[in-house]
């Protein structure tokens, strides 16, 4: 397949570096010393499932240096969305397919409303990676899976051929019949995880060990689970207590992405997480006080600090 990664930080970088690895031709969408240290040395993956080195790395800042291919990898953030829909339509044939392995909820309409529906594919990504330094991608912990689907749920060569090239690049996955309801899943823990991490400023073994702080994460779970099922998706009443459970099996000191950006004074994915569930509980008449809380007391961070 020709594959281009549109936003290779953690997730991008760590998915398409084993694609690359495995043989598949993957071209490396990037900026400033990422991109340098990927175009002079390659891309370097440290992971207790292995360590890979892909060198040379093709990689460009320009989508249009690329032209058409058969897949988009799509892993930038939520509030750049918008900008990189539009940057990417130099990748777009009249069968390329865009799976956006993003964050909350948002992202498939937004690709479908800029490129139209039938490039559109859903994705979910199981993972903590990031970027260690420029070319460096630090995997987490052994969790990393990926979940991908047509959105209306029906079954397709181009993600039977994204199966078979994750397959063979030894990649934990699975063929959704419902990506929706999994991408609604995710944000479930999500919103909850990264908005508790953030707001303790700690990493979630300590929170998911004391009971007060445990009862938080399973308040925000429940209140997000609520707002899912009045949304009309189809996750089961114990989704709660299995959540947990997942929780309970995260490394001690794995942390957000959204604490690492807060660390960092970057922007914060606030909106499209905590946000949107205090949002959607406000329209749908579901009470939710601790993402309200969340998206109120990270507020005055969201922007980072320039």
């Amino acid at each position: 397949m020709r594959i281009a990664v549109m936003g290779t930080g953690g997730v991008g970088g760590y998915f398409g570096g084993r694609l690359a690895a495995a043989g598949q031709d993957v071209t490396f969408i990037a900026r400033g010393a990422h991109l340098e240290a990927l175009q002079r040395r390659g891309l370097r993956i440290t992971s207790a499932l292995g360590d890979a080195t892909i060198a040379p790395a093709q990689a460009t800042h320009s989508p249009a240096a690329i032209g058409p291919v058969d897949l988009v990898l799509f892993t930038v953030k939520l509030y750049d969305t918008e900008a990189a829909a539009e940057a990417i339509r130099p990748l777009i044939g009249p069968e390329t397919g865009v799976v956006t392995f993003q964050n909350g909820i948002a992202g498939p309409e937004v690709l479908a409303g800029k490129l139209g529906a039938e490039h559109v594919l859903g994705g979910v990504a199981k993972i903590g990676a990031v970027i260690a330094e420029p070319g460096v991608i630090r995997h987490t912990g052994t969790m990393a899976e990926l979940i991908v689907g047509e959105l209306d749920g029906n079954a397709s060569a181009r993600v039977r051929e994204l199966a078979e090239a994750l397959e063979a690049a030894g990649v934990r996955h699975t063929v959704s019949d419902d990506i929706r309801r999994d991408i609604w899943d995710k944000m479930v823990f999500l919103s909850t995880f990264a908005g508790l991490t953030s707001l303790l400023r700690l990493p979630i073994g300590p929170i998911r060990s004391d009971p007060e702080t445990r009862g938080l994460l399973r308040d925000g779970l429940a209140e997000a689970l609520a707002v899912a099922r009045a949304a009309g998706a189809g996750l089961p009443l114990d989704l709660v207590d299995r959540t947990l459970e997942a929780i309970d099996r995260l490394p001690h000191q794995m942390k957000s992405s959204m604490l690492q950006d807060l660390e960092g004074g970057r922007r914060l994915e606030l909106a499209w997480l905590s946000g949107a569930i205090a949002r959607m509980g406000r329209d749908l008449r579901v009470a939710t006080p601790m993402h309200a809380l969340i998206a109120t007391a990270l507020k005055l961070h969201a922007e980072g600090r320039g």
